[in-house]
């Protein structure tokens, strides 16, 4: 039947304006959903191998070798009777004879003999373990053999959902709802989740859907002179993978040691000498085990930046077997990392629940949850917490990355890309507030041991001087009188230790100070301390490993895409960039390598990720045209987005991102920048400036990203093609309107008025570029 459905192309060739290659794809896909016998199987997996293209028939051609059909076959007759159809009837329509061809197939195929069947039957059925598509099906399922599709639904939607609940919801959202007004910073988080987190985040699965393919072919086809914003977002994507990494590498060295008892952080290590006697490290007692075992013995820290020390083995074999469980994970693409999410995606919500019953049992849990949700209204009119309401969304979201374009063009065609966004928008944000519930109430408990020993120093104290607790303020260095052996004698006041419960909540830490010094000096104080930390730490570990799947993603696929090393194997590639990757983050494997860890995680993302989500929005609505994106979105999920998103991709998200990108850079300029330094003789956390060429260094950073967009533009503009023009992927635009029943769009007067689209479809003053060429299908 592939031979007839040549003769069909080769006879209506002049007729036809679409790409060879595209027309061969159709005609057999159409073919194939009439003529192979099947049983209703999923719209997600394997491609059916029932019919295939003839170049990728090798596999099935060996399984299928010893079957034979004699000439007098049915089978070659139809294949003739097909081929006098075509040369004796003359039609000029390319549709009756691909419809008369099919009808004479299907009644001969509804009664062959016994053999037949048998011989039929051998051709058509895929073998064992092969997913079936169904014969009504949605258009668009598995139409694209040559790229990857996720095995069912539940599989992306658990990727996705493991990519943007990352460490950030866990470990950095608690801090800013707390000091950002409590309860009063739901209102900005939740504003900016929804005109700008959710927004964008459709976006990105929309044009990743359509288009099928990674970052940088996405934004090639929408136009050539957009291509550097695909580079940029790969480059931001590699930047973040490095240290990212790191993070999961810190983890597993903190897993480990969970499996000791007690806790390696759990009491300060002692100095021996040689008669046996010892002594309390005099850094520790100055500041506590959990930080000590942090900076002294897991990080080996040095003064400052521009002394690394000595080499960190300890942190560079877990960043070894970090990077070699993610290459594990990613090997052969969303095949294996699609596997791998159903256990990293849903796990940390199981540690957050187990914690969650553990937290609420525990003494001073709702001081800490009071601390959290008290709202302080006056915070709402300060800037700087809209913007850091925005970038957390931005940055929890991980737009602008990458690695939702390119997880969303594994979808079929069909899917409700629009539900995606909303639901796992909604999920982030939950996820969100339900860690902060958790991390506060340990955090309230915490505070609660830590005040209660307070007073008991402070009340040992009276009790010495004065015989009782209940004693008036006394300013410190004030002379006091003191009974001393019968008599009395006067001493100055001693200072009082400060007992402040609040006080103590409110200098909670944020990022890796939350998780390895407060988090742990919690678990600490648990019965059976050694299973809380073990998971705890499984929950970071899988809750960086799957955010890391995500962001190394969008490199690899962009590098696919580009076809820059085709004749490579997508797992040799991906242990390839995996190994480079490796080679470049043991900078974070020495003395200084916490603060190149801190100027990395402060610069390679959040500037260029801002310009990048801008320029993606400037790109769907001022090049590619609102109304266009409009008419695709409806075509694969039946219905348009809403004027409300229409008018946050034009207009209110590149306002807010520009708003917050304009923020940061005049923060930086007037108050500077400044990282956490551990000094050694104090045992505390002083602030230091950064160096010159720590500076460069960002910079280089920012630039190294940034810089495509405007650099592909120009390269464009001179003729020079950096990115190579490929074909559309397949998009089964008359199927999808059959199927959804799509009529012509009546443009609107909210549409003309306001987003300023014109009944031709085109686009005036607000996007003078114009709609562009029409994708012929």
């Amino acid at each position: 039947m592939a031979n007839a459905g040549h003769l069909v192309r080769r006879t209506s060739q002049r007729e036809m304006v679409v790409p060879q290659k595209s027309l061969d794809r159709m005609e057999m896909r159409d073919m194939r959903n009439r003529l192979v016998q099947e049983n209703g199987g999923p719209s997600y997996g394997t491609t059916n191998q029932g019919f295939e293209d003839p170049q990728k028939r090798t596999s099935v051609k060996k399984r299928t070798t010893s079957v034979t059909i004699p000439e007098e076959n049915k089978v070659i007759e139809l294949i003739t009777t097909a081929a006098s159809v075509l040369f004796s009837h003359q039609l000029s329509s390319r549709q009756e004879v691909k419809t008369e061809v099919i009808a004479e197939v299907h009644d001969a195929i509804q009664s062959p003999t016994r053999s037949e069947k048998e011989e039929l039957g051998a051709l058509a059925s895929p073998p064992p373990g092969d997913a079936i598509q169904a014969s009504v099906s949605k258009p668009g399922d598995n139409t694209d053999e040559e790229r990857e599709s996720w095995d069912s639904k539940w599989q992306y939607l658990l990727a996705v959902i493991g990519y943007a609940v990352g460490l950030g919801s866990v470990w950095r959202f608690p801090y800013l709802c707390q000091k950002n007004g409590g309860g009063a910073f739901l209102f900005p988080y939740l504003i900016m989740l929804a005109v700008e987190g959710i927004p964008v985040f459709y976006l990105e699965l929309a044009v990743g859907q359509r288009l099928r393919k990674g970052a940088i072919g996405v934004w090639n086809q929408v136009s050539p002179y957009c291509g550097g914003i695909g580079v940029a977002s790969a480059f931001v994507s590699f930047n973040v993978a490095l240290y990212y990494n790191t993070i999961i590498a810190w983890c597993l060295y903190y897993l480990a040691g969970s499996f000791r008892s007690p806790l390696p952080w759990s009491e300060c290590p002692k100095e021996y000498y040689d008669n046996g006697s010892y002594k309390i490290i005099r850094e520790c007692t100055k500041s506590s085990p959990t930080e000590y075992f942090w900076y002294r013995e897991t990080l080996e820290i040095s003064p400052d930046i521009n002394h690394p020390d000595k080499f960190n083995w300890k942190i560079a074999v877990c960043l070894l077997v970090a990077w070699f469980l993610t290459y594990l994970c990613m090997a052969k693409g969303i095949a294996t990392s699609g596997k791998v999410v159903y256990v990293t995606a849903p796990f940390p919500y199981l540690v957050l629940v187990i914690f969650f019953v553990r937290g609420i049992t525990l003494p001073g849990m709702e001081d800490g949850l009071k601390h959290l949700f008290t709202p302080d209204w006056g915070k709402i009119l300060d800037p700087t917490v809209w913007l850091e309401a925005g970038t957390q969304i931005f940055f929890s979201l991980g737009l602008a990355f990458g690695g939702l374009i390119a997880f969303s063009s594994y979808n079929p065609v069909h899917n409700n890309c629009f539900r995606d966004a909303v639901v796992c928008g909604i999920i982030n944000c939950c996820t969100a507030i339900f860690a902060a519930i958790v991390v506060f109430s340990v955090l309230g408990f915490k505070a609660h041991i830590t005040y209660e020993q307070c007073i008991e120093e402070r009340n040992a104290i009276n009790m010495e001087l004065f015989n009782t607790t209940d004693v008036d303020p006394i300013p410190p260095g004030e002379m006091i009188s003191i009974s001393v052996d019968g008599g009395t004698t006067e001493i100055p006041m001693p200072e009082l230790p400060k007992c402040d419960l609040q006080e103590t909540l409110k200098n909670s830490a944020s990022g890796t100070g939350l998780a390895f010094i407060v988090f742990t000096e919690a678990i600490n104080q648990f019965p059976w301390a050694p299973f809380w930390s073990v998971l705890f730490f499984l929950m970071l570990f899988t809750l960086g490993i799957d955010s890391e799947f995500g962001t190394l993603e969008g490199v690899i696929t962009s590098i696919v895409d580009l076809k820059v090393f085709p004749s490579i194997r997508k797992e040799i590639l991906t242990a390839i960039i995996c190994c480079i990757c490796c080679a470049i983050s043991m900078v974070f494997a020495h003395g200084a390598g916490n603060y190149v860890f801190i100027l990395f995680d402060d610069f390679s993302g959040n500037i260029p990720l801002l310009i990048v989500a801008f320029f993606e929005c400037v790109s769907v609505s001022y090049v590619y045209g609102l109304k266009k994106f409009s008419d695709d979105i409806e075509l694969m999920i039946g219905s348009r987005p809403s004027s409300f998103f229409l008018l946050c991709w034009k207009y209110i998200s590149p306002a807010v991102m520009l708003t917050i990108l304009a923020s940061s850079i005049i923060k930086q300029v007037l108050n500077g920048s400044r990282y956490m330094a551990w000094d050694a003789n104090e045992a505390v956390v002083k602030f230091e400036q950064w160096p010159p060429w720590a500076w460069g260094l960002v910079a280089v950073l920012v630039l190294i990203s940034a810089l495509w967009i405007p650099g592909i533009a120009l390269t464009r503009l001179c003729g020079i093609h950096v990115i190579q023009d490929d074909e559309p992927a397949w998009f089964p635009v008359e199927e999808l309107k059959e199927y959804h029943t799509v009529v012509p769009h009546k443009v609107t007067y909210v549409e003309r008025k306001v987003f300023c689209i014109h009944e031709d479809g085109s686009e005036g003053l607000c996007c003078p570029i114009g709609v562009p060429q029409t994708e012929s299908v």
